[in-house]
């Protein structure tokens, strides 16, 4: 099994993907056992003395100007733990719980928390037994950290709350840690609050954001290139010199992949056939223009999520000098504001692909096709319903584009008075990936039916490698009415799963 060594710099996008969705075993390295073990003497010298060191020796948030004598400082971190493990809702998923336990132990193994290498190999060993604690839903103001999320992990570090075991099934994380041979950790000074602060939730879910978007965009460019094959579009508008013109690297590649996969198609340039036409509409002529500025969007977001997962958030924090400052390094607003950003990028994507499925749909526009690609029009509704549900489901892409980082709430008596509501967005942005694949999939499934419905014509290499593989995956193509549901949730898992891209790759080699 693949191991994702935990050093003290960081970590990589590949790394939290392998932990999360992978399955990896984690290590520790020697050098972030020594940095551990430093911060930690230094954490333990500052609560020997009679100085109130906020996270150290005091209460937290408001409650920050107490400072708390020896004897309650291991019940005031197991306090805080238990009081801060307040969310609700449904459970998240467990890739995202995992990764959020990932980047948790790699803020602690950067020597910068004052946790005990005892902890952190505790962390380590949850993650290796799968052992996942019970997150909720709601509880997260993405400020502080995620607070909530993270106090539901800590809290099965301490062996209390629940757990889902390798087998899935939840029981009491007392349990799980006993049947794995795991000693639940016994906090001090400082631990408590060190595993509760960081942006670990909404980071994780927009590293697996990033990762599943690029494969959708890619995707996308696929069913467009289909789709203004369909319509008898020119992609004459695709050639590198036009897009050269305005230089985003996102557009020029997109073009690009949909130059790629019509290669050899008889299908295009027949726009001045029966009903000339000067210009394609925009959904179909534009279609590089807005999947590349989504994929310029992918690129920064990307490029921010790297900072963070190099980055050690916590507060307060050991510096190598010795002290033990505050910061704000916990607030989301970087990592919120990129999210809401591929919220935005992937109702766009959605809503074009909406448009060129309708007008594959309609005999006003479809340029020869028959009305909804009906077998007998009026005996049959052939995909009327189907793009019914691909307009509902972009509508509500665009609910979850509206920003949830353009929010704030105060909280902690008003301590706690700007937060970023990072981890809404992120919830939300998980939503619109999910929706945007079905999006991708009603065209796909429009479009290879409107393909094969160009009798005497013959597709590009690529797209026919794309019927061929969808009609063996069980999705059917052209004939009289059927129960639909079913060939969509399996366009949907065809598109999911990657078979899509893999159909078409091996054509075009890969694509951008």
């Amino acid at each position: 099994m693949h191991t994702v060594v935990v050093g003290t710099s960081g970590t990589r996008a590949s790394d939290v993907l392998a932990v999360a969705r992978g399955g990896a075993r984690v290590e520790l390295s020697d050098e972030a056992v020594a940095a551990l073990a430093a911060a930690r003497e230094i954490v333990d010298a500052l609560a020997a003395k009679p100085d109130p060191v906020y996270g150290v020796s005091t209460g937290f948030g408001a409650l920050a100007t107490r400072h708390i004598n020896p004897e309650l400082r291991a019940q005031l971190q197991r306090n805080i733990v238990r009081s801060h493990a307040a969310g609700m809702g449904p459970a998240v998923e467990r890739e995202v719980v995992r990764a959020l336990m990932f980047l948790r132990l790699k803020t602690v193994c950067s020597g910068h928390t004052g946790v005990r290498p005892e902890v952190a190999q505790t962390m380590a060993d949850l993650l290796n037994a799968r052992i996942t604690p019970v997150v909720h839903e709601y509880g997260s103001l993405g400020c502080s950290g995620d607070l909530a999320p993270l106090s539901h992990c800590a809290l099965a570090l301490m062996g209390e709350g629940d757990a889902e075991g390798p087998d899935g099934v939840v029981r009491p994380a007392a349990e799980l840690l006993a049947a794995h041979g795991i000693q639940p950790v016994e906090l001090r000074e400082k631990e408590g609050l060190a595993l509760l602060n960081g942006t670990d939730g909404m980071l994780g879910m927009l590293v697996m954001a990033v990762a599943d978007l690029e494969k959708l965009y890619r995707s996308a460019d696929v069913t467009a290139a289909l789709s203004l094959e369909a319509l008898l579009g020119t992609d004459r508008v695709l050639a590198p010199e036009l897009h050269a013109i305005r230089p985003h690297p996102g557009q020029a590649a997109s073009a690009a992949n949909m130059l790629a996969v019509l290669k050899g198609s008889g299908l295009t340039g027949h726009h001045q056939d029966d009903a000339p036409r000067v210009q394609d509409a925009y959904s179909v002529r534009c279609a590089p223009q807005v999947a590349g500025a989504g994929r310029d969007t992918i690129t920064h977001a990307r490029l921010v999520a790297d900072r963070e997962l190099a980055a050690a958030v916590d507060n307060p924090v050991v510096l190598p000098d010795g002290r033990v400052e505050s910061n704000g390094n916990f607030h989301g607003a970087p990592v919120a504001y990129v999210l809401d950003f591929l919220a935005i990028a992937a109702a766009d994507l959605g809503s074009i692909a909406e448009r060129r499925t309708d007008r594959l749909l309609d005999k006003n526009r479809s340029h020869g096709l028959p009305p909804f690609l009906a077998d007998d029009p009026g005996v049959d509704s052939g995909l009327m319903i189907a793009q019914y549900t691909q307009a509902a489901l972009v509508s509500e892409l665009k609910r979850l584009a509206v920003p949830a980082s353009a929010d704030s709430i105060p909280s902690s008596a008003m301590q706690e008075d700007h937060v970023s509501m990072g981890w809404s967005a992120a919830r939300k942005l998980r939503t619109a990936v999910d929706n945007l694949t079905r999006v991708i999939a009603i065209e796909l499934y429009a479009a290879t039916r409107a393909v094969e419905l160009r009798e005497g014509l013959t597709p590009a290499p690529a797209t026919r490698a794309v019927v061929d593989a969808l009609r063996e995956a069980g999705v059917q193509g052209t004939g009289p009415d059927r129960f639909l549901a079913p060939d969509l949730a399996a366009a949907d898992a065809f598109v999911r799963d990657g078979r899509l891209l893999a159909a078409v790759e091996k054509i075009t080699g890969p694509l951008q």
